[in-house]
């Protein structure tokens, strides 16, 4: 059971977020609030639970803490505007938020078995669930707000990559003395030390709920130091690179092998592709994620391909792969029994022991539990509220005119005069940070697939994304390009051009 430590921690977390909103901008005192949770805080069961209110743990607390906090300490148009500009947005913020209204009264009945029984969903749970939708998805709704310029997009990547740095201290001490570190600071183990045997070690996990996270999340500080490298043109941008050999070595010493393979893709689409060419790549991997559920359904996922190029890999890989997939068709099978708002929580999206009622099938893909649970309503409501950001900046990249793309080439002309974007980059009146972004959340939902990687990263990449394109939208109608350096006066352009 969680410590005293533990429940200190969540209990003076808000202070510690309402201070960083006193002494920071709003921007960075956001980032550094929900990173500094997820990596600090304990994982849950550790959590603080009043009566009649969804239990704060250290995902759901901080997001909390952060709403009131904004609103307290900020002022003025600097205070939280929760609604997006985008109709789209607002139906599905509205759907993800109430459809479990919807799931509560069509799942009134219990589930009995011969020595057990699970109950069906109270009135209570219809206003708890939506209290806890609306709390998870606090986090990407002010970094819509606050997060919306290139500036921004860089503070985010770079506090990635300092707290990746950060992490990678306790993150070998686990690899070579085991995962211990959340047992000997806060009291418990948090998960099955079975699954962090791997490879003749251990797969560490530090505060993080499983080994997969922390790997993730070392992932995602890798390719943002990639990101920052290529954008920066500045004499030191070396240690970027440094710094993201170095966390590739971490994530090698994670030990899984997922993640080595998005390094890979991911960071060789970073430094190869455009900006424009890096959005299209992430929307074409939104897209196989909200469709995935149809393509599994109707039997398009290349599963023995999967798993034969698995199996060249590592065997026991390839098991856990099967295993995988073996579990997802039976719990396909039993969502599709109630297939628009699904089963409901505690548990009864599983197939279960007629006997005993015990849960026989295992859920380890975010998007199997989703659909089961909450149906496909609320499956299309968090998946496509998560993949939009992605879709509306390809739309405003798309709907660029042809005098707009002229003017970003006369802007990049003095641009090149000054350095200030990458060599080969030919978006430069973009945001340099804005593809890399873009791929970060792509790869972020792919991984939704097999895992459940959902974290306050995760949000915050898909809000950062999400108000750049609206920043990009209102600037676009209002006939005025974003993020384009003026150019000199006439009168030195001249002088300039006879110099040269």
């Amino acid at each position: 059971m969680p410590n005293a430590l533990a429940t200190a921690m969540l209990v003076i977390w808000p202070v510690v977020i309402w201070r960083l909103f006193v002494v920071l901008p709003r921007g960075r005192a956001l980032i550094w609030s929900l990173l500094g949770a997820y990596l600090l805080l304990p994982p849950p069961p550790a959590a603080i639970d009043f009566p009649l209110m969804p239990a704060l743990d250290k995902t759901s607390l901080p997001n909390l803490a952060i709403l009131i906090v904004a609103y307290l300490v900020l002022r003025g148009e600097n205070r939280p505007r929760l609604l997006p500009d985008s109709i789209v947005a607002r139906w599905l913020l509205l759907i993800f938020v109430l459809s479990p209204i919807a799931t509560v009264f069509t799942n009134p009945e219990p589930l009995i078995f011969t020595e057990n029984i699970i109950r069906g969903l109270y009135l209570q749970d219809a206003i708890a669930q939506p209290i806890n939708r609306f709390i998870l998805v606090i986090g990407f709704l002010m970094a819509r707000q606050y997060l919306t310029t290139r500036e921004d997009q860089r503070d985010l990547l770079i506090a990635l990559v300092i707290a990746g740095l950060a992490y990678s201290l306790p993150i070998l001490l686990e690899v070579r003395l085991s995962p211990q570190l959340n047992n000997w600071v806060y009291g418990y183990f948090q998960h099955l030390f079975s699954q962090t045997l791997r490879q003749g070690g251990y797969r560490p996990m530090v505060f993080l709920y499983h080994g997969i996270w922390l790997a993730y999340f070392v992932l995602t500080c890798l390719l943002a130091a990639l990101a920052v490298w290529r954008a920066d043109r500045s004499a030191t941008r070396a240690k970027y690179m440094i710094a993201a050999f170095y966390l590739l070595g971490v994530l090698v010493l994670c030990k899984t092998l997922a993640t080595l393979v998005y390094a890979g893709a991911a960071g060789a689409l970073i430094l190869l592709l455009s900006t424009r060419m890096q959005v299209r790549v992430a929307a074409l991997l939104a897209l196989i994620t909200i469709s995935y559920p149809v393509l599994k359904s109707i039997d398009l996922v290349p599963a023995e391909v999967i798993l034969s190029q698995a199996e060249a890999i590592s065997e026991e890989r390839a098991h856990s792969l099967a295993f995988r997939f073996e579990n997802e068709d039976i719990l396909v099978d039993r969502a599709f029994l109630k297939p628009w708002f699904g089963w409901g929580i505690w548990g009864r999206n599983h197939v279960h022991d007629p006997d005993t009622g015990f849960i026989t099938s295992v859920s380890d893909g975010y998007w199997v539990i989703v659909i089961g649970v909450w149906g496909w309503v609320g499956y299309i409501a968090q998946f496509g509220l998560m993949s939009l950001p992605i879709f509306l900046v390809w739309r405003e990249l798309r709907l660029v005119s042809r005098f707009e793309k002229e003017q970003f080439q006369r802007t990049a002309s003095f641009a090149l005069m000054d350095r200030t974007y990458g060599v080969g980059d030919t978006d430069r009146g973009l945001s340099p940070y804005l593809g890399p972004l873009a791929l970060m959340l792509g790869f972020n939902l792919i991984d939704l697939l097999p895992n459940a990687t959902l974290t306050p990263t995760t949000w915050l990449i898909a809000g950062t994304l999400f108000g750049h394109a609206e920043r990009l939208a209102r600037r676009r109608k209002d006939g005025v390009q974003e993020d384009v350096e003026t150019p000199p006066p006439s009168e030195t352009v001249l002088k300039r051009r006879t110099v040269l």
